[in-house]
């Protein structure tokens, strides 16, 4: 089976769960050789362990009953994107305003700031340049078509 086949596959049976509960939403499918398959799923609250696991079992279950792969040989995870996977989704976007992330655009420049608006177009980021009483509230507008990947910054 082939791997865009066996996405729309894995996205067809996962669709109805996730109109379930519609806090819940479908992030990206990930097939890695030997019929790995790797579903990340977020929430408008973040996934707890518990849903996480209930997904992954109804998926589980769902392929295996398919009978995809004769032999059983394959591989499920269901999990949410990890910190250091990129924001994908205009939704995941809304999910982290308020936090600070590393925004690179297509031309390879790297912007920091706070992420301050998301609307369908564009997201806007805040930061601060300068010390002291020289210090200054700068904000960029950054339209989606300009940015290759945004990641959240972790702060401790």
């Amino acid at each position: 089976m082939e791997v865009n086949e066996l996405k729309d596959r894995v996205h067809a049976i996962l669709e109805p769960l996730l109109q379930e509960d519609p806090s819940y939403y479908l992030v990206h499918i990930k097939v890695k050789p030997g019929h790995i398959i790797k579903v990340f799923i977020d929430g408008d609250q973040g996934l707890p362990i518990k849903q996480c696991t209930s997904f992954n079992r109804r998926l589980y279950k769902a392929i295996e009953e398919a009978a995809w792969f004769p032999e059983g040989d394959f591989a499920l995870e269901v999990s949410s994107p990890g910190v250091d996977e990129p924001l994908i989704l205009n939704r995941q976007y809304v999910k982290n305003i308020g936090r600070k992330v590393e925004v690179t655009l297509n031309d390879d420049t790297v912007k920091e700031g706070t992420l301050l608006n998301v609307t369908e177009a564009d997201i806007l980021i805040e930061w601060t340049e300068g010390k002291g009483k020289k210090a200054t509230q700068q904000q960029l507008l950054i339209p989606f078509e300009n940015i290759k990947s945004t990641i959240v910054q972790i702060q401790f």
